[in-house]
């Protein structure tokens, strides 16, 4: 069987250079602003776990109120600005 995601209007920043402040205030829940080959990444804890954003990352809000961060590719695959 096929499904089709229901459109859902999330929130979402972008984790880079200019925004990492504002991301990691931004979110809520359990969370560590970290370094991982040199550059900045943010720990983000999940139902899945600890999840880790890098620079160029998507740190999404989701309907329940979770956090969790996603790659730009899949974000751009899977979500188109609602205004």
């Amino acid at each position: 069987m096929k499904y089709r995601k229901k459109p859902v209007v999330i929130e979402a920043m972008e984790f880079t250079e200019d925004s990492k402040d504002r991301v990691f205030n931004w979110v809520t829940c359990n969370r560590e602003a970290d370094f991982m080959d040199g550059a900045p990444v943010l720990r983000i804890q999940t139902t899945e776990g600890v999840m880790t954003a890098r620079f160029g990352d998507f740190v999404i809000k989701g309907i329940a109120g979770e956090f969790y961060p996603c790659r730009s590719d899949i974000f751009a695959a899977t979500y188109e600005p609602a205004e």
